[in-house]
């Protein structure tokens, strides 16, 4: 590595980002696809799978899928496999994100929220172990939030207590897989501007809050993709099991 080698650098690389239609996935998924990964794009809508792959072009591939759903996430990981020969990085980005408040949450929409939050990516983090062991290298990410640092200031008691349960699965999993060249880590997201932050507040009350951080402004989600990048690469090997904070100051530990 020389000087002008950049620190984050994945080509070689091959990534599954969950939840890429909009958001953060999309921008993670451009992101590891601009710094040299090839990367398959995960969304319910096969249609918009495919369109994001097609727009990111080479070495991107269409993964469609309910990563709740029976035997989906096994069925993801195999599929890259046999279109790529590897995984190497596993972003779990896909969420299920309301604002239900406490009276009106039910059993049904809490475990939803579990599902997607807690038990997809500890399933997709299963079914890509075999592979990781194998070539003794792996990264898996799991996109969490603030709220699990702390408490949502948007989401309802079922989004904090699954983006929570999902920092223990982080911890657990990096102390049992480090051996085998695995790293797992957490991304913490305070206000970040994205679709779907402007569906749960009205810009008037965005602008409020962010007026109240450190930095004061919504954060942008190629910044987090950018930390997601980091901690994805080869820069990043001896970090492993930490909960990483990008929120503007708004939570400081």
């Amino acid at each position: 590595m020389t000087a002008a080698t950049p620190v984050v650098d994945l080509h070689g690389r091959v990534a599954l980002v969950t939840g890429a239609a909009r958001g953060l996935g999309r921008a993670i998924a451009v992101r590891l696809h601009e710094l040299g990964a090839s990367v398959g794009v995960n969304t319910r809508d096969a249609a918009r799978s495919e369109a994001l792959a097609v727009e990111l072009g080479d070495r991107a591939f269409a993964v469609p899928g309910d990563i709740s759903a029976d035997g989906v996430p096994d069925a993801l990981v195999a599929r890259m496999l046999a279109h790529f020969g590897r995984l190497d990085i596993v972003v779990n980005n896909a969420a299920h994100a309301e604002s239900t408040r406490f009276g009106e949450l039910d059993a049904a929409e809490f475990r939803a929220a579990l599902e997607v939050n807690m038990v997809a990516p500890f399933l997709l983090t299963k079914a890509a172990l075999p592979a990781m062991k194998a070539q003794q290298y792996g990264r898996v990410i799991n996109v969490s939030s603030l709220a699990g640092r702390m408490v949502s200031t948007l989401g309802g008691a079922h989004y904090t207590a699954s983006k929570t349960g999902l920092l223990g699965l982080t911890r657990a999993s990096a102390k049992e897989l480090g051996r085998f060249g695995i790293t797992v880590n957490a991304i913490c997201p305070g206000m970040i501007d994205t679709e779907l932050t402007r569906e749960h507040a009205s810009p008037e009350r965005l602008t409020q809050l962010a007026a109240g951080y450190p930095v004061p402004r919504l954060g942008t989600s190629r910044e987090v993709a950018d930390l997601i990048a980091f901690v994805a690469s080869d820069a990043a090997g001896y970090i492993t099991g930490a909960s990483f904070d990008i929120n503007g100051g708004d939570l400081m530990m």
